[in-house]
């Protein structure tokens, strides 16, 4: 479930800076296809923003090889995990279609930082802020928020374009992200912060 406004629990405001920003997509697979559905459209339009402002898309893709990977995920949620080789492993179509293979990185625990390249490619692309989008707002997006807080970059998190399975959940997400880690943000207003800055 989606939450439409970043106006309810803003604390702090701040546009992105489009030459210092990057782009997360987390976890916009078949898997997780009825809580992304909703979200679709806003997912789409904020990466076709990104990419008309030559703001770097990275995509996630959570996947597990084989049990060495599950780590606690597996006791956790009884084993009922996504499968690599799967269809629900793979991209939903739409959003895969907006994406190049150099810009997927597959990871298996709710942080995108862990035991992936994602550092590296930021570094390489200079990259300071991360714009966070996808699903599960509390579980693989609020995580990989929070360690990108920590790692010391500036954190924007959408409201309208991040879903999970129950509006306590999504509206516990943004009130402890607006509190402790990241700027709110829409799609509308997203657009105005980066058009505000120069996009061209």
């Amino acid at each position: 479930m989606a939450s439409s406004s970043y106006k309810k629990y803003e604390l702090r405001k701040r546009d992105p800076n489009p030459k210092a920003a990057a782009l997360l997509v987390i976890d916009m697979q078949n898997y997780f296809s009825s809580m992304a559905g909703p979200i679709l459209t806003n997912a789409i339009a904020t990466i076709t923003l990104c990419r008309q402002a030559s703001i770097p898309v990275f995509f996630t893709r959570h996947c597990h090889k084989s049990p060495a990977d599950y780590g606690m995920l597996g006791e956790w949620w009884d084993n009922d995990l996504v499968f690599d080789g799967t269809l629900d492993s793979e991209l939903i179509p739409e959003i895969g279609r907006l994406s190049k293979p150099e810009e997927v990185i597959e990871k298996n625990t709710y942080s995108a930082f862990e035991n992936t390249r994602l550092q590296e490619m930021l570094a390489e692309r200079g990259v300071e802020e991360v714009i966070i989008t996808g699903v599960m707002t509390n579980l693989c997006c609020e995580t990989t928020a929070r360690a990108a807080f920590v790692k010391g970059y500036r954190v924007f998190f959408s409201t309208d374009a991040t879903a999970t399975s129950d509006s306590e959940l999504q509206e516990a997400s943004l009130k402890n992200m607006a509190n402790g880690f990241a700027y709110l943000v829409d799609c509308k207003r997203l657009q105005q912060g980066i058009s505000g800055n120069g996009m061209k």
